[in-house]
């Protein structure tokens, strides 16, 4: 379980900024986002990055693992880091202005950038950026009106994770964890968060179309409510959720879990023990997830800021990173560093494209309707909170 046991979580226009109620922001009062940079100075000497853990990893916790010692003895910039736990978290430590860095997941990052606490990010500065692929850029999680508020980090997508000995035949729909659950009640598991009601619209997109469902995070409130209610029949049958990688591990080991949500490196690490598990992209598609690496609107060190952007997306780096956390890299150049890449179906577009990314529910309708508002995260989150009861 060397890749990602260390990881203890989960692991607009100026004129639409102001309609992000419900994302952290007041209507109505948001800031306007800072200029992106034109050009860079010198290096600050210092750098302050918040970050999922694993994705900052210095030596210290594995003198094998080491991606920000290079970084400062090239640049000169000696890193400070904070590793948060949930995306919720993060937003309200971007809010104190003490960091210059953050690696958001899409749960996040239109939060951040509706408050105004990141800056749109010109790409042009940052070497690394042209390498990356193109399916994770300019997408809505991490650009508002084509302008880039980030560099994207690595992606992964979550599968269904399920007992190869119990369930039988072998799942290929989702249709096992929500109208099939009573098959396997007490041993279902979710992911345990708000944005886990996506999963719930992914699975009536394919299942009942004429809710109308274009994307599982553009919810009007009919379809809100008709995945609202799906979790909640799901509920009785559901013995735990989790949040924590090692505990849906530990579940299925010991049986108490025979299939749910999962992520690639959980059935990697399972694999490895011996564990009779398989993982697989349901023919609904899934959720997933592709962070990006934001710069703080009130940076202290915003020339140091580039830099480690340009690093962390740089093959050999992006590579060690996404490989130790457990994610797809965010290059093909990055694959020349990883021997895995095949396994997380890196740079596979087809696979890509079943991949609906987290992207923060707002009020304006991410699928582009007009005519209606779609639920916001903040009532995603009291949802979230019922549906658990």
């Amino acid at each position: 379980m060397s890749r990602g046991a260390r990881f203890a979580a989960t692991a607009l226009a100026a004129g639409s900024i102001a309609v992000l109620a419900g994302c952290g922001t007041s209507s109505g009062n948001s800031p306007q986002p800072s200029a992106e940079a034109t050009e860079l100075g010198d290096f600050e000497g210092q750098v302050s990055i918040l970050a999922w853990p694993g994705y900052v990893e210095d030596g210290s916790n594995d003198p094998s693992v080491d991606w920000v010692s290079g970084f400062e003895d090239k640049t000169g910039c000696q890193v400070t880091a904070k590793s948060y736990g949930t995306s919720d978290e993060a937003v309200n430590l971007m809010k104190t202005g003490d960091y210059d860095v953050v690696a958001a997941s899409g749960d996040a990052t239109l939060r951040l950038i509706a408050a105004g606490d990141v800056a749109p990010v010109n790409t042009d500065l940052i070497p690394s950026y042209a390498g990356v692929y193109d399916f994770l850029k300019e997408k809505e999680w991490n650009s508002v009106d084509g302008q880039s508020y980030g560099v994207p980090h690595g992606y992964g997508a979550n599968l269904l994770l399920y007992n190869t000995d119990v369930v039988s035949p072998a799942p290929t729909s989702w249709d096992v964890v929500f109208d099939g659950a009573d098959a396997y009640s007490g041993k279902i598991t979710a992911y345990d968060s708000p944005i886990y009601i996506a999963d719930a619209a992914v699975y009536l997109m394919a299942h009942e179309p004429d809710l109308g469902i274009e994307n599982p995070y553009a919810l009007d409130q009919d379809q809100f409510q008709a995945a609202v209610d799906l979790l909640k029949e799901q509920r009785q049958h559901v013995g735990e959720y989790w949040s924590d990688y090692l505990k849906e591990i530990q579940a299925f080991e010991t049986g108490d879990s025979v299939a749910g949500t999962t992520w690639q490196v959980i059935q990697n690490s399972l694999e490895a023990e011996g564990a009779h598990t398989a993982a697989v992209l349901p023919d609904e598609g899934a959720t997933g997830w592709s962070d990006t690496w934001m710069i703080s609107s009130k940076a202290k060190s915003p020339n140091c800021a580039y830099a480690w952007l340009d690093w962390i997306a740089s093959p050999e780096v992006n590579a060690q990173a996404t490989a130790y956390f457990g994610e797809a890299p965010s290059s093909q150049a990055a694959c020349d560093y990883r021997d895995d890449c095949e396994a997380y179906h890196a740079g596979d577009a087809d696979y890509a494209s079943k991949i609906w990314y987290w992207t923060t529910p707002i009020q304006d309708c991410v699928d582009g309707r007009t005519d209606v508002k779609c639920v916001d995260y903040a009532d995603w989150t009291a949802a979230w909170a019922e549906i658990k009861g």
